[in-house]
């Protein structure tokens, strides 16, 4: 079965010794992405960084050859769960009309103290 994965795009991914998003076969995983602007800054809402999530997890998927209507499963972490209705409107907003299966989680903390959100996706390509 292919493995395919796009290049690192944080120096996490290389310092730690991870991938970003990857392919195999018709599966594609993407790991726990966070709100970080082109420029490095992290937007202050909850709101901002959620669909800036979105964002790059599309992008992730698009450049392996799938489709964010294909995304499958979706979990999303928020370091206070007065964050749920944004980060909840901004999956509705990503995901319209997709339904993919999906869990909102409140965690203590995340590796930098101004995320507020990071979020996996899972998606199955050739399947819709």
């Amino acid at each position: 079965m292919s493995r395919v994965s796009i290049p690192p795009r944080s120096p996490f991914e290389k310092e730690i010794g991870f991938t970003r998003a990857l392919r195999v076969g018709q599966r594609i995983e993407v790991s726990g992405t966070v709100g970080i602007a082109e420029d490095g800054s992290v937007p202050e809402s909850a709101r901002e960084q959620a669909d800036r999530c979105f964002a790059l997890i599309a992008d992730h998927i698009e450049r392996l050859d799938g489709k964010v209507s294909e995304i499958v499963r979706i979990r999303m972490f928020v370091t206070d769960m007065a964050y749920a209705d944004d980060v909840s409107a901004a999956f509705a907003a990503a995901l319209q009309g997709v339904r993919p299966t999906a869990t909102l989680v409140g965690v203590t903390s995340l590796y930098d103290p101004s995320w507020k959100v990071e979020i996996e996706a899972e998606a199955q390509v050739g399947e819709t």
